[in-house]
């Protein structure tokens, strides 16, 4: 696990609310304070949809929705002319990438050993921090999927061109 401080939170919230940067993450969990405190459960409800809209959009199998599916009603919630007073999010790999991580890493976890690989993106008192962590089915001293996570984090950040500083 290690955190981050974003050095321009003015461009990390573009690429954050604006690009398809963090589009293929999933979202666990967040919430945005501005006026009023909205929570969001990241879960997906595919009985929202009909079953030829559930196969047409591939949620077959997932359980948490993509950030590119709630990044309007985030940016919604965000944008304006004052600051929120908070947010943060809880972003998770997909499973899809988890398994290509585990393959670039020669990893000696299976997917089915991984609950989540996440990143929390909290802003609070004008600052924003990014803190990763894993989370395993088994227990474990191996702490090799966490370093190669991190590790992925932070070169995500640098091809993003998102400045930050290790805390």
């Amino acid at each position: 696990m290690i955190s981050f401080q974003i050095q321009d939170i003015k461009d990390f919230m573009s690429r954050l609310l604006l690009s398809p940067a963090f589009d293929a993450f999933l979202v666990v969990e967040g919430s945005v304070t501005t006026f009023s405190a909205f929570v969001i459960d990241g879960r997906l409800r595919p009985d929202y949809y009909a079953k030829e809209e559930q196969e047409e959009l591939g949620l077959n199998g997932r359980h948490f929705t993509r950030w590119q599916e709630l990044r309007p009603f985030c940016l919604a919630l965000i944008k304006g002319k004052r600051t929120p007073l908070g947010f943060h999010f809880t972003f998770q790999l997909s499973p899809e990438n988890t398994e290509k991580l585990l393959v670039q890493t020669d990893s000696v976890f299976s997917p089915a050993d991984v609950n989540g690989l996440v990143l929390n993106i909290r802003f609070e008192n004008g600052k924003l921090s990014c803190t990763t962590g894993t989370s395993l089915k088994l227990f474990t001293l191996d702490k090799s999927l966490d370093q190669a996570w991190d590790r992925m984090v932070q070169k995500f950040f640098l091809q993003q061109n998102i400045s930050f500083t290790l805390l």
